[in-house]
């Protein structure tokens, strides 16, 4: 028996966007952790920590959308049309390739690249709109 068509498609970068964001943001008030957590530089380790602690292990569908399913350890994402086969397919995401796809969707920095503004940087500012 053929499936139909909406669970047999490949996944587009909108569905796995999507699988992303509903592994490492289900839980209610996940967004507001990211948002605290962004403000600030993380290490590798501890966006690994952040993540193990949102993503824990589950999964879900729908029909009009990918189903997913993740589990905390090895920060493992699975998804696809129809449900993943965590078993027998390679997850979408695992390990660092999930850390850095967090980094990028909730805009974590790095300590190497996060930098406080300076008095001077303040000064400079001002001093622009002062000219403007």
């Amino acid at each position: 028996m053929a499936l139909p068509e909406y669970q047999s498609r490949e996944l587009t970068a909108e569905d796995r966007l999507y699988i992303f964001n509903r592994a490492t943001a289900g839980m209610s008030g996940a967004l507001e952790r990211w948002a605290k957590r962004a403000k600030s530089p993380m290490t590798d380790e501890e966006v690994a920590e952040a993540l193990a602690f949102e993503i824990g292990q589950g999964g879900g569908c729908g029909p009009d959308r990918p189903s997913y399913d993740y589990n905390s350890s090895g920060l493992r994402i699975w998804g696809g049309w129809p449900y993943p086969d965590i078993t027998k397919e390679k997850p979408l995401w695992s390990g660092a390739a999930t850390i850095a796809m967090a980094r990028q969707v909730y805009v974590i920095k790095t300590p190497e690249e996060f930098r406080e503004p300076s008095l001077f940087d303040f000064a400079q500012e001002q001093q622009q709109n002062v000219q403007a």
